[in-house]
């Protein structure tokens, strides 16, 4: 995906960025020229095609953060097994070590920059020069991607600053000052924005001609965030059966696309040269080699000393160095010893084969776990190099069959074939078929195929806290996370945030 610079808008993106930083200094860096020039974008279709691209690259460095909001405070990788010092940010998350003294993420995560540049398109896109088809399929994107940010910000803050419109000058700190709105306004904002990219996608569920991969955002992506909003606003919000309603029929018509479904090989989600027309895929963040490649998962990798001393394979001998020689990294987050049991003991599942390999220590003839080395983003090997140019999957068909199979549990319906179909792809004709059962057994199985269907996908966490706070704190562990501090289910901001605009206050608990 080719990335056009446009000076004028990197200007208002540094001002974007002042209400969320810790630093008044950074007013004064760019006071001298604080306005856009938006004529080029009303006038140039090249600019407005360069702003338009450039909202995916600035996607894409949100990566990182994506999966760690998404997954770290999970149950996944707390108590793991490693062979370095441990990751101490990442520690904090998964011991839910949060205080308003310790705040693991500061300044909304940087996400109110992408936003910024979302403003800036859905402002001045209706009135740019691009031909109305192309210009309301951008527009329709931009919503769907806006609604997905503030979700995320929704589900980790709770109520945050809303902002509609881009920043076009600053002349003093003041003019940037945003109060935390109430967490339902921030729904309702959501959701106009679904509604507003589906109206103007007009129907059309094709992908993005742009690409042959699923790296654009898309009508089944704007259903598939929608059928994801609505279940969390029924469940967190007291929607009800209304809100289950709306998440269940969203989903169904995803799922019946005729252009989309699982892949019979789940090793295919993950394989760079699988991603053209992968019909699994939603949309995805794209990572290319001499462009940009992911680099989240460098801790859980290993590094080439220790490569050379631990083994993959006990029964041939078989070193992680043999196996993958041109892998580097760390190895500072793990899964305990409890975790790597529960899903590599029992049937073949080759959603577990696909994502981590165990690394093990040798003392005389006895080989004991040391770590793991997560093998699902790791690309492939390309002169001489490892090439991290795996897609990061935001949405696929799996997620649309478990929210659906979710749908219809909450409202008293039979989730099997959904679930079924994810068993039977994972185990093969010899899985053991869903016979439905209560809401709670029903939910214990959405969430058992959840947690082996998404590892490192940035996923988990927000799948027990949609599931309802009954199975967050069923599957977290008490002694990090106890019922009584449901406040820690939202994050803190940090002191100077609250210091630098006085017109935020704390997340409430804290």
């Amino acid at each position: 995906m080719k990335t056009i610079k446009i000076n004028y808008i990197a200007i208002a993106l540094a001002a974007g960025l002042l209400t969320f930083t810790s630093c008044e200094k950074r007013l004064e860096e760019v006071t001298a020229g604080t306005s856009i020039p938006q004529q080029a974008v009303l006038t140039d279709p090249n600019a407005a095609v360069g702003l338009y691209n450039g909202l995916y690259s600035s996607f894409r460095t949100y990566h990182s953060a994506l999966f760690t909001l998404g997954e770290m405070r999970s149950e996944i990788w707390a108590d793991g097994l490693y062979t370095e010092s441990e990751d101490a940010g990442a520690k904090q998350y998964y011991t839910h070590n949060i205080s308003r003294d310790n705040v693991p993420a500061t300044e909304w995560a940087g996400f109110y920059n992408l936003i910024d540049r979302l403003n800036t398109v859905i402002t001045l896109f209706p009135q740019s020069p691009l031909e109305a088809a192309k210009r309301d399929r951008y527009l329709a994107e931009a919503y769907g991607m806006r609604a997905y940010v503030y979700y995320t910000l929704l589900k980790t803050w709770g109520g945050v600053p809303i902002s509609t419109t881009p920043v076009t000058g600053v002349s003093n700190l003041p003019e940037l000052y945003r109060e935390r709105a109430k967490p339902e306004d921030v729904m309702k904002l959501i959701k106009e924005d679904i509604e507003q990219s589906l109206r103007l996608f007009n129907g059309d569920n094709s992908f993005n001609p742009l690409s042959s991969k699923r790296i654009y955002w898309s009508r089944p992506a704007t259903l598939t965030l929608k059928g994801d909003v609505y279940l969390w606003s029924a469940t967190n919000f007291n929607g009800g059966t209304a809100d289950l309603t709306t998440a269940k029929q969203a989903l169904e018509e995803v799922k019946n696309q005729p252009t989309l479904g699982l892949n019979a090989n789940y090793a295919d989600n993950f394989n760079p040269d699988r991603e053209v027309n992968n019909k699994e895929i939603l949309f995805a963040i794209n990572f290319e080699k001499d462009q940009a490649t992911i680099s989240a998962y460098g801790n859980i990798l290993v590094n080439t000393t220790q490569a050379g001393t631990l083994y993959i394979d006990p029964a041939t001998g078989q070193t992680v160095a043999n196996a993958y020689p041109l892998v580097a990294g760390a190895s500072r987050i793990g899964l305990s010893p409890d975790m790597i049991n529960k899903l590599t003991s029992g049937q073949s599942d080759q959603r577990i084969s696909n994502t981590f390999r165990v690394m093990y220590r040798k003392s005389g003839n006895t080989y004991s776990s040391a770590g793991v080395l997560l093998t699902k983003f790791i690309g492939k090997s390309d002169a001489g190099i490892q090439v991290y140019s795996t897609d990061f999957p935001v949405y696929r068909y799996a997620d649309v069959l478990l929210m659906l199979a979710e749908a219809k549990t909450k409202l008293g319906e039979d989730p099997s074939i959904e679930i079924n179909a994810i068993r039977e792809r994972a185990y093969g004709s010899g899985y053991t078929p869903l016979v439905n059962g209560s809401v709670q057994q029903n939910m214990a199985a959405i969430l058992e195929e959840n947690l082996r269907e998404f590892i490192g996908e940035g996923k988990r966490w927000w799948a027990l806290r949609r599931a309802g706070n009954e199975f967050v704190f069923q599957y977290i562990n008490p002694q990090y996370l106890a019922p009584s501090n449901t406040y820690k289910l939202l994050l803190p901001i940090s002191r100077d945030m609250l210091n630098l605009d006085p017109k935020l206050e704390q997340t409430p608990g804290y």
